[in-house]
């Protein structure tokens, strides 16, 4: 791990560590991801404020001298303006705050402030720091002890530097806070964390022989923190031209969404994102509908309403039956791909019982089969999740299939574990997409199955009953073990023989002891006659 990883890591652990003894896990990421979503946008102006009065190789420091004493000119207001779309005044910045704790007159509500400011410098920063609670009782029972907790985390990732790296240490960072949140605080925080591995194979699987060059739409109804839309960027030739279109029914996710997408420098014009219910409201119904790409990692067999009205709902009307309400997986898989273009790919995680689970379910899935809509079944490995242990399996849909063919993959064996994790190495998302490509036999990983053989299994898309991976024990060689029995046999006898030997050459005054030392010895003799 580069040096500067581990820095980063450790600057954000002992951020985290500030709040841990205070609130759980899933509470404290607000304050640590605000933290360095702040420090982001007031460290990414001020380098560029340096940049602007023709200033290299600066400190932020230096950087923030510069602007106080140039903050009254309005060329460089402008400017900045035009490059972020918002302005942090001199006294508001970072930088300036961190001077404040330093000289112990820092608070609360000098950050306060500088929240206020960002938040009304347009749409696209309205309540992003909502969940940044800065007078949380949690915090401490006075407004001195806030602001001490406060100063505490500012002071943590104050001296990192997360401007000026690649981009992919920020990314990488960003999801390495996402990641130890969902650890600690379990399911609540697993929602919205799909590893990246699996993010970048959902992606990669829908762009497939796609050419993309003057630009495409990716929509994710489930979209967490926004992972998921933000991979399509390390895969198209020209990722400025993606437009990204997500759903999230969680307020603080859909912020951190939303934090996600400005960190990655997504234009705003290029995102269309909602904070809603996917299934209870559809959406997006007057923008562009129709995606080159949907990719999904809803909740596992979360309930909904499955109310009667929805049977005229265009999402699901053309399958006479609605997901059952006890598990809306049929619900989420539908949703996505009623809102695929006709040449698009949608590739969604969802838990095993949907290839196999029987009543509605079986019926959507005879549907779905029947018309061609499903191109593959990847099975993978258990426990590859925050939020659950469980093996998951993801479904590939398209709708222009010549065929009605379905290619099965059983990727569940192939993984590293990783303390209590189990996560994919590059070389198993290499060996599914190349799979997937070829769409060819490999014994005991792979079957391409035609529909006539899932008629035949009545459209049970369970993995095993395509893909037989069963291995054989191995013969057992009875003249090898008889041999190994006799010298086993002959060892243990000449280790009594030098037992008894030295069981001879011992003494005892004691009668008592002297005989039952004879006895075991006259016992061991016996043995080995």
């Amino acid at each position: 791990m580069a040096q500067e990883e581990v820095t980063l890591e450790r600057s954000l652990d002992n951020a985290a560590n500030v709040l841990r003894s205070k609130m759980d896990a899933n509470e404290y990421k607000n304050y640590t991801l605000g933290t360095i979503f702040y420090k982001y946008l007031s460290d990414s102006m001020l380098y560029y404020v340096a940049e602007l009065l023709e200033e290299k190789n600066i400190s932020l420091e230096e950087a923030q001298k510069l602007y106080e004493e140039n903050q009254d000119d309005q060329y460089l207001i402008e400017e900045l303006d035009i490059k972020f779309n918002y302005v942090i005044e001199a006294k508001n910045t970072y930088t300036n705050i961190l001077k404040s704790i330093n000289n112990h007159t820092f608070q609360v509500s000098q950050l306060g402030d500088a929240f206020n400011s960002i938040e009304s410098q347009g749409k696209e920063f309205e309540g992003l720091f909502d969940d940044y609670d800065l007078y949380s009782k949690r915090l401490g029972n006075t407004a001195q002890k806030q602001s001490d907790t406060i100063s505490e985390v500012l002071s943590a990732i104050g001296k990192l530097e997360i401007v000026k790296t690649p981009e992919d240490t920020l990314g990488n960072a960003y999801e390495y806070l996402i990641k130890q949140f969902a650890s600690e605080s379990g399911k609540k925080a697993g929602e919205f964390y799909t590893p990246q591995k699996v993010s970048r194979l959902l992606a990669r699987l829908t762009l497939v022989d796609k050419d993309y060059t003057d630009g495409m739409t990716v929509y994710d109804p489930t979209m967490g923190s926004g992972s998921l839309l933000l991979n399509f960027r390390k895969y198209v030739e020209h990722p400025k031209r993606i437009t990204y279109f997500g759903q999230e029914i969680n307020t603080s996710t859909y912020n951190l969404a939303r934090m996600n997408m400005i960190l990655h420098h997504v234009d705003v014009v290029n995102q269309k994102l909602r904070n809603n219910d996917t299934l209870d409201e559809d959406w997006p119904v007057e923008e562009i509908t129709n995606f080159d790409a949907v990719v999904m990692n809803p909740p596992y067999s979360h309930k909904w309403s499955a109310n009667a009205g929805f049977k005229d709902d265009p999402r699901f009307s053309a399958y006479g039956v609605l997901p059952p309400k006890s598990k809306a997986d049929y619900a989420f898989l539908l949703h996505g791909y009623y809102h695929l273009k006709h040449s698009g790919v949608m590739a969604i995680v969802l838990p095993h019982g949907i290839l196999f689970r029987g009543a509605a379910e079986g019926k959507i899935r005879k549907k779905l089969l029947e018309n061609g809509a499903i191109d593959a079944v990847i099975g993978l490995p258990a426990n590859l999740f925050y939020n659950t242990s469980i093996p998951t399996t993801i479904v590939v849909l398209k709708k222009d299939k010549q065929d009605r063919d379905v290619l099965f993959i059983d990727a569940s064996k192939d993984f590293e574990k990783v303390k209590t994790q189990n996560e994919l190495r590059d070389e198993d998302v290499e060996k599914i997409l190349t799979t997937y490509k070829e769409r060819k036999d490999i014994d005991k990983y792979a079957h391409l199955a035609s529909f006539d053989e899932i008629k035949e299994n009545e459209f049970n898309l369970n993995i095993p009953r395509y893909v037989d991976t069963f291995e054989p024990e191995p013969e057992i060689n009875l003249d090898e073990v008889s041999k190994e029995l006799r010298e086993t046999n002959e060892k243990i006898k000449e280790n009594e023989i030098e037992l008894i030997s030295m069981l001879k050459d011992l003494t005892s005054k004691d009668e008592k002891i002297t005989k039952g030392l004879n006895d075991f010895i006259s016992v061991l003799e016996e043995d080995v006659k």
